[in-house]
Protein backbone atom coordinates (compact mmCIF):
# COMPACT_ATOMS: atom_id res chain seq x y z
CA UNK A 1 0.00 0.00 0.00
CA UNK A 2 0.98 3.37 -0.93
CA UNK A 3 1.84 6.29 1.99
CA UNK A 4 -0.94 8.32 -0.34
CA UNK A 5 -3.51 5.57 0.19
CA UNK A 6 -3.10 5.26 3.87
CA UNK A 7 -5.05 8.08 5.54
CA UNK A 8 -8.23 7.68 3.23
CA UNK A 9 -8.46 3.87 4.07
CA UNK A 10 -7.94 5.03 7.98
CA UNK A 11 -12.08 5.82 8.57
CA UNK A 12 -12.95 2.57 6.81
CA UNK A 13 -10.63 0.69 8.76
CA UNK A 14 -11.61 2.62 12.02
CA UNK A 15 -15.45 1.84 11.43
CA UNK A 16 -14.18 -2.11 10.81
CA UNK A 17 -12.69 -2.57 13.67
CA UNK A 18 -14.93 -0.70 15.83
CA UNK A 19 -18.34 -2.70 15.24
CA UNK A 20 -18.68 -3.22 19.26
CA UNK A 21 -19.03 0.62 19.25
CA UNK A 22 -22.44 0.31 17.27
CA UNK A 23 -23.57 -1.97 19.84
CA UNK A 24 -23.61 0.86 22.70
CA UNK A 25 -26.38 3.59 22.92
CA UNK A 26 -25.41 7.05 22.53
CA UNK A 27 -25.85 7.52 26.38
CA UNK A 28 -23.37 4.66 27.44
CA UNK A 29 -20.39 7.27 25.50
CA UNK A 30 -18.21 9.24 28.28
CA UNK A 31 -16.33 12.27 26.96
CA UNK A 32 -12.54 11.51 27.99
CA UNK A 33 -10.24 14.50 28.51
CA UNK A 34 -6.50 12.84 28.20
CA UNK A 35 -4.26 14.69 29.57
CA UNK A 36 -0.25 14.13 29.35
CA UNK A 37 2.47 15.37 31.86
CA UNK A 38 5.70 14.62 30.41
CA UNK A 39 8.32 12.84 32.22
CA UNK A 40 5.92 11.85 35.44
CA UNK A 41 7.30 9.35 36.99
CA UNK A 42 4.53 7.32 39.12
CA UNK A 43 6.57 7.75 42.23
CA UNK A 44 5.73 11.69 42.45
CA UNK A 45 2.41 10.61 42.63
CA UNK A 46 2.03 7.21 44.66
CA UNK A 47 5.33 8.93 46.97
CA UNK A 48 4.20 12.31 47.08
CA UNK A 49 4.94 12.70 51.00
CA UNK A 50 8.33 11.38 50.90
CA UNK A 51 9.18 13.85 48.38
CA UNK A 52 7.21 16.73 50.12
CA UNK A 53 5.19 17.51 47.34
CA UNK A 54 1.77 19.22 47.58
CA UNK A 55 0.17 17.57 44.72
CA UNK A 56 -3.60 17.51 45.63
CA UNK A 57 -5.43 17.47 42.31
CA UNK A 58 -3.18 14.18 41.15
CA UNK A 59 -3.56 12.88 44.54
CA UNK A 60 -7.31 12.87 44.13
CA UNK A 61 -7.26 9.92 41.01
CA UNK A 62 -5.50 8.07 44.21
CA UNK A 63 -8.69 8.41 45.91
CA UNK A 64 -11.95 8.84 43.47
CA UNK A 65 -10.17 6.88 40.62
CA UNK A 66 -7.84 4.11 39.43
CA UNK A 67 -3.89 3.95 38.65
CA UNK A 68 -0.74 2.11 37.72
CA UNK A 69 2.02 1.79 39.85
CA UNK A 70 3.92 1.72 36.60
CA UNK A 71 3.33 2.19 32.87
CA UNK A 72 6.05 0.11 31.10
CA UNK A 73 6.95 2.12 28.08
CA UNK A 74 7.59 1.44 24.20
CA UNK A 75 10.93 1.42 22.25
CA UNK A 76 12.79 4.00 22.82
CA UNK A 77 11.21 5.93 25.84
CA UNK A 78 10.59 8.81 24.36
CA UNK A 79 8.33 11.57 23.76
CA UNK A 80 6.95 11.10 20.12
CA UNK A 81 7.02 7.93 19.98
CA UNK A 82 4.91 7.33 23.39
CA UNK A 83 2.54 9.87 23.14
CA UNK A 84 1.75 8.04 19.29
CA UNK A 85 1.16 4.68 21.36
CA UNK A 86 -0.84 6.62 23.75
CA UNK A 87 -3.66 7.23 21.12
CA UNK A 88 -2.92 4.13 18.98
CA UNK A 89 -2.69 1.29 21.19
CA UNK A 90 0.33 -0.24 18.80
CA UNK A 91 4.47 -0.04 19.05
CA UNK A 92 6.32 2.61 17.03
CA UNK A 93 6.97 -0.11 14.57
CA UNK A 94 3.75 -0.10 13.48
CA UNK A 95 2.32 3.29 13.78
CA UNK A 96 5.47 5.07 11.91
CA UNK A 97 6.86 6.91 14.58
CA UNK A 98 10.10 5.85 15.36
CA UNK A 99 11.66 8.55 17.81
CA UNK A 100 11.43 11.40 18.29
CA UNK A 101 13.67 13.39 15.27
CA UNK A 102 13.38 11.49 12.03
CA UNK A 103 16.13 9.66 10.70
CA UNK A 104 18.54 12.12 9.08
CA UNK A 105 22.00 10.54 8.71
CA UNK A 106 23.39 13.50 6.77
CA UNK A 107 21.72 15.88 9.69
CA UNK A 108 20.07 18.17 6.85
CA UNK A 109 16.56 18.55 8.47
CA UNK A 110 17.72 21.02 11.15
CA UNK A 111 16.72 18.59 13.91
CA UNK A 112 13.30 18.14 12.60
CA UNK A 113 10.90 15.97 14.43
CA UNK A 114 7.90 13.85 13.52
CA UNK A 115 5.11 16.54 14.02
CA UNK A 116 2.89 15.40 11.51
CA UNK A 117 0.16 13.24 11.68
CA UNK A 118 0.21 11.91 8.27
CA UNK A 119 3.29 9.77 9.10
CA UNK A 120 1.04 7.70 11.77
CA UNK A 121 0.37 4.88 10.12
CA UNK A 122 -2.44 3.03 11.82
CA UNK A 123 -5.51 4.82 12.86
CA UNK A 124 -5.23 6.94 16.13
CA UNK A 125 -8.24 7.64 19.08
CA UNK A 126 -9.07 10.96 16.61
CA UNK A 127 -9.58 9.07 13.49
CA UNK A 128 -12.00 6.54 15.71
CA UNK A 129 -13.87 9.59 16.95
CA UNK A 130 -14.44 11.41 13.71
CA UNK A 131 -15.78 8.25 12.58
CA UNK A 132 -18.35 7.62 15.15
CA UNK A 133 -19.41 11.41 14.47
CA UNK A 134 -17.56 12.17 17.41
CA UNK A 135 -16.63 15.87 18.27
CA UNK A 136 -12.33 16.92 18.93
CA UNK A 137 -9.81 19.38 20.56
CA UNK A 138 -6.61 18.89 20.89
CA UNK A 139 -3.99 21.02 22.85
CA UNK A 140 0.09 20.73 22.00
CA UNK A 141 -0.22 16.91 21.46
CA UNK A 142 2.35 15.88 19.64
CA UNK A 143 2.51 14.29 16.63
CA UNK A 144 -0.73 16.53 15.18
CA UNK A 145 -0.21 18.68 12.73
CA UNK A 146 -3.16 18.39 9.86
CA UNK A 147 -4.81 15.99 12.17
CA UNK A 148 -8.32 15.21 12.10
CA UNK A 149 -9.27 16.91 14.90
CA UNK A 150 -12.05 19.77 14.93
CA UNK A 151 -10.16 22.57 17.41
CA UNK A 152 -6.58 21.73 16.70
CA UNK A 153 -3.91 23.38 18.13
CA UNK A 154 -0.77 21.03 17.61
CA UNK A 155 2.38 21.09 18.96
CA UNK A 156 4.91 22.58 16.28
CA UNK A 157 8.16 24.69 16.31
CA UNK A 158 10.88 25.26 13.87
CA UNK A 159 13.60 27.96 14.66
CA UNK A 160 11.98 29.45 18.08
CA UNK A 161 11.80 33.21 16.56
CA UNK A 162 8.22 35.20 16.38
CA UNK A 163 7.51 33.68 12.50
CA UNK A 164 6.73 30.33 14.15
CA UNK A 165 3.58 31.50 15.54
CA UNK A 166 2.70 32.63 12.19
CA UNK A 167 3.18 29.26 11.04
CA UNK A 168 1.42 28.32 14.42
CA UNK A 169 -1.72 29.79 13.00
CA UNK A 170 -1.96 28.55 9.95
CA UNK A 171 -1.45 25.56 10.94
CA UNK A 172 -3.99 25.32 13.36
CA UNK A 173 -8.09 24.86 13.04
CA UNK A 174 -8.78 28.10 11.02
CA UNK A 175 -9.74 31.35 13.37
CA UNK A 176 -9.32 29.40 16.54
CA UNK A 177 -6.28 30.11 17.76
CA UNK A 178 -7.45 34.26 17.05
CA UNK A 179 -10.51 33.61 18.74
CA UNK A 180 -9.08 32.33 21.70
CA UNK A 181 -6.45 34.79 21.92
CA UNK A 182 -8.48 37.86 21.94
CA UNK A 183 -9.76 36.40 24.99
CA UNK A 184 -7.12 35.11 26.90
CA UNK A 185 -4.14 36.62 25.73
CA UNK A 186 -1.26 35.45 23.33
CA UNK A 187 -0.84 31.61 23.49
CA UNK A 188 2.69 30.11 24.66
CA UNK A 189 5.37 29.52 21.90
CA UNK A 190 5.02 25.78 20.52
CA UNK A 191 9.40 25.39 21.94
CA UNK A 192 8.26 27.15 25.21
CA UNK A 193 8.82 23.81 27.64
CA UNK A 194 8.53 26.33 31.20
CA UNK A 195 6.21 25.92 33.28
CA UNK A 196 4.79 29.51 32.54
CA UNK A 197 4.36 27.48 28.94
CA UNK A 198 2.34 24.48 30.50
CA UNK A 199 0.24 27.38 32.53
CA UNK A 200 -0.69 29.29 29.73
CA UNK A 201 -2.11 26.07 27.75
CA UNK A 202 -3.64 25.23 30.49
CA UNK A 203 -5.59 28.37 30.32
CA UNK A 204 -6.16 27.82 26.81
CA UNK A 205 -7.47 23.81 27.32
CA UNK A 206 -9.69 24.83 29.96
CA UNK A 207 -11.54 27.54 27.41
CA UNK A 208 -11.45 25.06 25.27
CA UNK A 209 -13.04 22.91 27.19
CA UNK A 210 -15.84 25.43 27.79
CA UNK A 211 -16.73 26.42 24.46
CA UNK A 212 -16.62 22.91 23.10
CA UNK A 213 -17.82 20.91 25.02
CA UNK A 214 -15.67 18.08 22.82
CA UNK A 215 -16.19 14.27 23.48
CA UNK A 216 -12.65 13.52 23.08
CA UNK A 217 -9.87 16.37 24.18
CA UNK A 218 -6.26 16.12 24.45
CA UNK A 219 -3.64 18.39 26.31
CA UNK A 220 -0.02 18.16 26.44
CA UNK A 221 2.29 19.69 29.04
CA UNK A 222 6.14 20.12 28.93
CA UNK A 223 7.63 21.65 31.63
CA UNK A 224 8.59 18.68 33.94
CA UNK A 225 10.22 16.93 31.34
CA UNK A 226 12.30 20.18 30.38
CA UNK A 227 13.43 20.89 33.91
CA UNK A 228 14.28 17.32 34.68
CA UNK A 229 16.64 17.34 31.61
CA UNK A 230 18.16 20.63 33.58
CA UNK A 231 18.19 19.70 36.98
CA UNK A 232 17.77 16.04 37.46
CA UNK A 233 14.55 13.62 38.49
CA UNK A 234 13.48 14.92 42.01
CA UNK A 235 15.47 18.50 42.34
CA UNK A 236 13.82 21.01 43.77
CA UNK A 237 12.86 22.56 40.94
CA UNK A 238 11.40 19.49 39.38
CA UNK A 239 8.92 19.06 42.41
CA UNK A 240 7.88 23.12 42.32
CA UNK A 241 7.38 22.62 38.51
CA UNK A 242 5.46 19.69 39.24
CA UNK A 243 3.41 21.33 42.11
CA UNK A 244 2.31 24.48 39.87
CA UNK A 245 1.47 21.92 36.60
CA UNK A 246 -0.73 19.91 39.85
CA UNK A 247 -2.19 23.25 39.90
CA UNK A 248 -3.07 24.15 36.51
CA UNK A 249 -4.48 20.52 36.39
CA UNK A 250 -6.88 21.65 39.49
CA UNK A 251 -8.26 24.27 37.03
CA UNK A 252 -8.57 22.19 34.22
CA UNK A 253 -10.30 19.74 36.48
CA UNK A 254 -12.47 22.24 38.30
CA UNK A 255 -13.93 23.65 33.86
CA UNK A 256 -13.81 19.53 33.68
CA UNK A 257 -16.70 19.13 36.47
CA UNK A 258 -18.26 22.11 35.39
CA UNK A 259 -18.96 21.35 31.87
CA UNK A 260 -19.43 17.61 31.85
CA UNK A 261 -21.01 17.36 36.01
CA UNK A 262 -19.89 13.97 36.64
CA UNK A 263 -20.15 12.44 32.91
CA UNK A 264 -16.67 12.68 31.90
CA UNK A 265 -13.79 10.33 32.21
CA UNK A 266 -10.39 12.02 32.60
CA UNK A 267 -7.04 10.07 32.28
CA UNK A 268 -3.92 11.77 33.08
CA UNK A 269 -0.45 9.89 31.63
CA UNK A 270 2.77 10.11 30.95
CA UNK A 271 4.65 9.46 28.26
CA UNK A 272 8.40 8.10 30.26
CA UNK A 273 10.38 7.85 33.41
CA UNK A 274 13.37 9.78 33.88
CA UNK A 275 17.19 9.42 35.51
CA UNK A 276 19.89 11.11 36.68
CA UNK A 277 22.12 11.67 33.66
CA UNK A 278 25.98 12.52 34.01
CA UNK A 279 28.10 11.12 30.54
CA UNK A 280 27.57 11.13 27.09
CA UNK A 281 28.68 8.94 25.06
CA UNK A 282 29.23 9.75 21.36
CA UNK A 283 28.80 6.91 18.79
CA UNK A 284 29.51 8.78 15.60
CA UNK A 285 33.30 9.62 17.12
CA UNK A 286 33.92 5.72 17.00
CA UNK A 287 32.27 5.11 14.02
CA UNK A 288 33.81 8.61 11.86
CA UNK A 289 37.46 6.61 13.84
CA UNK A 290 36.33 3.18 12.13
CA UNK A 291 35.71 4.94 8.39
CA UNK A 292 31.50 4.26 8.95
CA UNK A 293 30.25 7.90 9.12
CA UNK A 294 32.66 10.57 6.40
CA UNK A 295 33.04 14.16 7.50
CA UNK A 296 34.35 17.04 5.81
CA UNK A 297 37.24 19.44 7.07
CA UNK A 298 33.65 21.42 8.38
CA UNK A 299 32.74 18.67 10.55
CA UNK A 300 29.76 17.41 8.05
CA UNK A 301 28.64 14.85 7.25
CA UNK A 302 29.24 13.39 3.58
CA UNK A 303 29.06 9.41 3.74
CA UNK A 304 28.04 7.43 5.57
CA UNK A 305 27.88 3.09 5.76
CA UNK A 306 26.28 2.96 9.09
CA UNK A 307 24.47 5.49 10.78
CA UNK A 308 23.53 6.61 14.67
CA UNK A 309 20.43 8.05 15.19
CA UNK A 310 20.36 8.56 19.09
CA UNK A 311 16.97 8.72 20.75
CA UNK A 312 18.41 10.35 24.23
CA UNK A 313 18.98 7.05 26.52
CA UNK A 314 19.67 4.90 23.09
CA UNK A 315 21.16 4.94 20.22
CA UNK A 316 19.74 2.73 16.78
CA UNK A 317 22.72 1.69 14.36
CA UNK A 318 21.03 1.95 10.81
CA UNK A 319 23.06 0.31 7.99
CA UNK A 320 23.10 1.91 4.83
CA UNK A 321 22.73 -1.39 2.95
CA UNK A 322 21.35 -3.89 4.98
CA UNK A 323 22.83 -6.50 2.45
CA UNK A 324 26.37 -5.31 2.84
CA UNK A 325 27.55 -8.12 4.47
CA UNK A 326 31.20 -6.32 5.53
CA UNK A 327 29.66 -3.58 6.35
CA UNK A 328 27.76 -5.58 9.18
CA UNK A 329 30.44 -7.46 9.99
CA UNK A 330 32.58 -4.29 10.56
CA UNK A 331 29.57 -2.59 12.45
CA UNK A 332 29.52 -5.82 14.49
CA UNK A 333 32.67 -6.30 15.42
CA UNK A 334 32.96 -2.40 16.44
CA UNK A 335 29.64 -2.53 18.59
CA UNK A 336 31.24 -5.45 20.26
CA UNK A 337 34.49 -3.68 21.12
CA UNK A 338 32.81 -0.80 22.37
CA UNK A 339 30.41 -2.88 24.94
CA UNK A 340 32.97 -4.33 26.03
CA UNK A 341 34.59 -1.46 27.56
CA UNK A 342 32.54 -0.12 30.76
CA UNK A 343 34.18 2.99 30.53
CA UNK A 344 32.18 3.33 27.62
CA UNK A 345 28.95 3.15 29.67
CA UNK A 346 27.27 0.51 27.19
CA UNK A 347 24.67 -1.53 28.85
CA UNK A 348 24.07 -3.77 26.16
CA UNK A 349 24.02 -4.08 22.47
CA UNK A 350 20.22 -5.20 21.55
CA UNK A 351 19.99 -7.29 18.20
CA UNK A 352 17.30 -7.18 15.48
CA UNK A 353 15.80 -9.62 15.99
CA UNK A 354 14.75 -8.90 19.66
CA UNK A 355 14.82 -4.85 19.13
CA UNK A 356 11.86 -5.60 16.23
CA UNK A 357 10.08 -8.26 18.32
CA UNK A 358 9.44 -5.37 20.71
CA UNK A 359 8.66 -3.06 18.06
CA UNK A 360 11.37 -0.28 17.95
CA UNK A 361 13.26 1.13 15.16
CA UNK A 362 11.98 -1.03 12.03
CA UNK A 363 14.87 0.26 9.93
CA UNK A 364 17.54 -0.77 12.42
CA UNK A 365 20.06 -3.56 12.81
CA UNK A 366 21.31 -2.80 16.64
CA UNK A 367 20.12 -0.47 19.64
CA UNK A 368 22.78 0.50 22.01
CA UNK A 369 21.54 0.47 25.44
CA UNK A 370 23.47 2.59 27.78
CA UNK A 371 24.04 2.64 31.47
CA UNK A 372 21.22 4.74 34.00
CA UNK A 373 23.40 7.70 34.10
CA UNK A 374 24.83 7.96 30.61
CA UNK A 375 22.88 9.20 27.64
CA UNK A 376 23.41 9.25 23.22
CA UNK A 377 25.61 12.16 22.96
CA UNK A 378 25.89 13.53 18.92
CA UNK A 379 29.10 14.54 18.38
CA UNK A 380 31.45 13.40 15.35
CA UNK A 381 35.04 14.50 17.19
CA UNK A 382 36.63 14.85 20.29
CA UNK A 383 36.85 12.44 23.03
CA UNK A 384 34.02 9.02 22.62
CA UNK A 385 32.88 9.62 26.59
CA UNK A 386 32.39 12.94 28.32
CA UNK A 387 30.51 15.26 30.55
CA UNK A 388 26.53 15.06 29.78
CA UNK A 389 25.06 18.25 28.74
CA UNK A 390 21.65 17.46 30.35
CA UNK A 391 21.20 16.60 34.75
CA UNK A 392 18.39 13.88 33.37
CA UNK A 393 17.27 11.85 30.52
CA UNK A 394 14.85 9.03 29.42
CA UNK A 395 14.99 6.44 26.25
CA UNK A 396 16.44 3.83 27.85
CA UNK A 397 15.16 0.18 27.31
CA UNK A 398 11.86 0.37 28.51
CA UNK A 399 12.20 -2.90 30.73
CA UNK A 400 14.35 -0.31 33.32
CA UNK A 401 12.01 0.18 36.31
CA UNK A 402 12.95 3.78 36.42
CA UNK A 403 11.44 4.43 32.59
CA UNK A 404 8.02 3.51 33.89
CA UNK A 405 5.46 6.04 33.15
CA UNK A 406 2.32 7.11 34.70
CA UNK A 407 -1.82 6.57 34.64
CA UNK A 408 -4.33 7.98 36.70
CA UNK A 409 -7.86 7.76 35.43
CA UNK A 410 -11.44 8.69 37.16
CA UNK A 411 -14.62 9.05 35.66
CA UNK A 412 -17.95 7.10 35.19
CA UNK A 413 -17.37 3.53 36.20
CA UNK A 414 -13.84 3.57 37.26
CA UNK A 415 -13.55 2.02 40.79
CA UNK A 416 -12.22 4.41 43.39
CA UNK A 417 -9.27 3.23 45.02
CA UNK A 418 -8.09 0.36 42.39
CA UNK A 419 -4.63 -0.05 41.64
CA UNK A 420 -3.52 -1.30 38.09
CA UNK A 421 -0.16 -2.71 39.29
CA UNK A 422 2.36 -2.41 36.36
CA UNK A 423 0.67 -2.22 32.79
CA UNK A 424 1.39 -2.31 29.56
CA UNK A 425 1.49 1.32 27.62
CA UNK A 426 -0.32 -0.12 24.71
CA UNK A 427 -3.29 -1.24 26.85
CA UNK A 428 -4.26 2.96 27.74
CA UNK A 429 -5.60 3.57 24.18
CA UNK A 430 -8.07 0.57 23.78
CA UNK A 431 -9.12 1.58 27.40
CA UNK A 432 -9.82 4.98 26.32
CA UNK A 433 -11.91 4.30 22.96
CA UNK A 434 -13.96 2.06 25.38
CA UNK A 435 -15.01 5.10 27.03
CA UNK A 436 -15.86 6.62 23.95
CA UNK A 437 -17.95 3.99 22.70
CA UNK A 438 -14.92 3.21 18.93
CA UNK A 439 -12.98 0.89 18.46
CA UNK A 440 -9.05 0.51 17.46
CA UNK A 441 -8.82 -1.62 14.50
CA UNK A 442 -4.89 -1.87 15.00
CA UNK A 443 -4.90 -1.88 18.85
CA UNK A 444 -2.49 -5.05 19.88
CA UNK A 445 -3.90 -5.12 23.22
CA UNK A 446 -7.83 -4.94 24.89
CA UNK A 447 -9.17 -2.63 27.76
CA UNK A 448 -7.99 -2.48 31.03
CA UNK A 449 -10.49 -3.48 33.74
CA UNK A 450 -11.26 -0.42 35.96
CA UNK A 451 -14.31 -1.56 37.57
Amino acid sequence: MTKGLVRPLFALAVLLGSGASHTQSQAARVPVVLISIDGLKPEYVLDADEHKLKLPSLRRFLKEGAYASGVRGVVPTVTYPSHTTLVTGVSPAKHGIHANTTFDPFRKNQGGWYWYAEDIQVPTLWDAAAAAHLSTANVHWPVTVAAHIDANLPQYWRAGTPDDRKLLRILATPSLLDALEKELGIYADGIDESITGDENRAKFAARLIELKHADFTMVYLTALDHEQHGSEPFSRESGETLERIDAALGRILETVQRVYGGGAAVCVVSDHGFVRAEKAMHLGVAFRKAGLIEVDEKGNITGWRAAVWSAGGSAAIVLKDPKDAATRARTADLLAKLASDPANGIARVVEADELHRRGGFPEAQWLVAPKPGYVAGENMSGEMVTASTVKGMHGYWPDLAEMNASLFVMGPGVKAGKSLGVIDMRAIAPTLAHFLGVGLSAAELGALDLN
